[in-house]
């Protein structure tokens, strides 16, 4: 028996217990007389004493330990003179008899501490060593509590939770699939699933009524804070439902993981905004709602002004600052700087002091009489020590570019409490995006999103402008979910492929085994699938979802730790029938 406790566990009601902990050394500090050994494991950090006046070889042997070597040492609980209120074992230490090393360790390329000095590269390849920090083991632990909440959850609504295969048929659902060759069928290949959509579509023809999932998704994308090649879903699919009912249904499942995990208690229904909306007000469509800062179209008050920026633009429209009269030349430069940035693309920002006085200082100043910003002002709702920030073009990349110096603003003026949670819907996406580079409509979720039966007619005239049952669940600005209700009638199905471009033969030889379902009686249906590492980052306060994730990939896609993607051998190549070409 290697231990009879965790470093985790012992506290002053253990004082004077004969006890075995085993363990990492955290650090080891020798104060003359006496050496201090902090043993971690997985539980916490106890502290060690070993003493030369009472055990000199045995305090001496405790000095040659290194970070990270693995012990074992057997010892009496005893009271520290000098308690730590810091950690649960804080008020005990080990009065130590004997230890042995069970293996040694080289020097760490990086201090296992919760505020290491490795970079992220660094931390990457030796992610082994990474996932003994406190705070990376942290987000894995709330991320098998939210697991176990989820299952337990979703079982206790009748929901099931049934595996989908992992090899599947390749089909054009929006980002690239990864591919899988086939031995067995030379020239032939499987794909990684995106989602499991197909089939938890199957599974409602199959009448199984409440399906769920936390599975592994794949997608060949690049990637970003909140993307991995491969990620987790909380996949979900109701039959017999209308929007409403799916909302409902997955609002008290978030409600339930924040009163569970957060000890949050929401009792108010979720907002509902549409797609449309969404945009006009917070400039993308998944909004941070927890500060105001709404965006402000005052195009037709600048109208007429000579003012070419503004007179020539699609989008002219703005937010106001609250208290930010006060900002300076540099601050304001900042600013400007930021909205330039290559990854916003605005040319430029027009602002507005309004101060304390009641006059105003603008950039447009010899264009705009006093009189022409008080009506900018009343319709922005600014005040008398607000600034106003405007940005002027075309209306897609100018309104993108407002919404990211919104949440500029909000996280300048720390607006965004990590502490409060503002969930809401997203609804009434449009179905169909336009593509310009291959000159066709494209799903904006995917093909078997259901159309509003009012905006068919569109179909013929304005396939743009035809509304989808879809929905995103959005919390602080991220979208943690999206869904929608399903086409379940071929009829329907096969008009939808007609419009995103698919010929009748595309469409049979791609989705075929779904058109055949669906004349087997095909219930209604709907669902929604979670980002589930990303619910877990935000529930721990992370920015990226990779420290959510055991063994994430790096920016490049590639796992350092193991190196690969890598190649194969010839012969390897050969039974898979396969040529590579060589990249020079």
């Amino acid at each position: 028996m290697y231990r009879t406790h965790t470093c985790g566990e012992l506290n002053i009601k253990h004082i004077g217990a004969n006890v075995k902990l085993s363990g990492w050394v955290q650090r080891s500090r020798d104060l003359g007389g006496m050496t201090f050994v902090d043993l971690r494991d997985r539980y916490g950090i106890t502290q060690l004493v070993f003493n030369m006046e009472t055990d000199p070889d045995l305090c001496k042997s405790a000095r040659k330990l290194g970070r990270e070597f693995v012990i074992q040492v057997e010892g009496v609980v005893a009271e520290r003179s000098n308690k730590n209120k810091n950690i649960p074992t804080g008020e005990i230490e080990i009065i130590t008899k004997s230890f042995q090393v069970l293996n040694s360790s080289l020097t760490p390329p990086f201090t296992i501490e919760s505020h290491t000095d490795g970079g992220d590269e660094l931390r990457m390849k030796y992610r082994y060593l990474d996932l003994r920090r406190e705070a990376v083991r942290k987000n894995l632990e709330l991320r098998h509590q939210m697991a176990i909440q989820i299952r337990n959850y979703l079982s206790g609504e009748n929901f099931l939770e049934v595996e989908t295969p992992v090899l599947i048929k390749s089909t054009p659902e929006g980002a690239r699939d990864f591919v899988v060759p086939s031995r067995m069928n030379p020239g032939q290949f499987y794909a990684l699933p995106q989602s499991p959509q197909t089939f938890k579509q199957l599974l409602m023809v199959a009448g199984l009524d409440r399906y769920f999932q936390i599975v592994k998704c794949f997608r060949d994308e690049d990637l970003r804070a909140d993307r991995q090649p491969e990620f987790t879903q909380i996949d979900c699919e109701m039959s017999f439902v209308g929007r409403d009912d799916v909302l409902d249904a997955f609002e008290g499942l978030s409600n339930h993981l924040f009163k569970s995990i957060k000890g949050v208690e929401i009792t108010e229904k979720y907002p509902k905004l549409s797609y449309e909306e969404a945009l006009r007000r917070f400039g993308n469509d998944k909004p941070d709602t927890r500060f105001e800062m709404e965006i402000v179209d005052i195009k037709e008050l600048t109208a007429g002004k000579n003012f070419n920026v503004f007179d020539s633009a699609e989008y002219v429209r703005g937010i106001c600052a609250e208290g930010c009269a006060e900002y300076s030349r540099k601050q304001l430069d900042e600013l400007t700087d930021f909205v330039k940035k290559p990854q916003i693309g605005a040319k430029g920002l027009v602002y507005v002091k309004y101060n304390e006085a009641g006059s105003f200082k603008s950039s447009v100043d010899k264009f705009f009489s006093p009189d022409d910003l008080q009506k900018w002002a009343d319709a922005m709702g600014a005040r008398p020590g607000d600034l106003m920030l405007i940005l002027a073009g075309e209306t897609e990349s100018t309104r993108r570019a407002l919404s990211e110096l919104r949440l500029e603003m909000g996280r300048r003026l720390e607006l965004m409490d990590p502490d409060v949670f503002r969930p809401l819907w997203v609804v009434d996406f449009p179905l169909l995006e336009w593509d310009e580079e291959t000159k066709r409509y494209h799903a904006m979720h995917h093909p078997f999103t259901r159309p509003y039966e009012e905006d068919l007619e569109l179909f013929k005239t304005d396939p743009g402008k035809v509304r989808a049952m879809a929905y995103d669940l959005v919390i602080n600005g991220v979208e943690i979910g999206g869904g929608s209700i399903r086409i379940h009638n071929e009829d329907l199905q096969q008009q939808m492929f007609d419009n995103l471009g698919f010929t009748r033969e595309e469409a049979a030889k791609q989705f075929g085994f779904l058109m055949g379902a669906f004349r087997y009686g095909a219930p209604p249906h709907g669902g929604i699938a979670f980002g589930f590492d990303r619910w877990v980052a935000l529930f721990a306060g992370l920015d990226s979802i990779r420290d959510t994730i055991a063994f994430p990939k790096n920016n490049a896609g590639r796992d350092v730790m193991i190196d690969t993607p890598s190649t194969i051998s010839e012969a390897q190549l050969d039974e898979l029938f396969l040529d590579v070409r060589k990249i020079e």
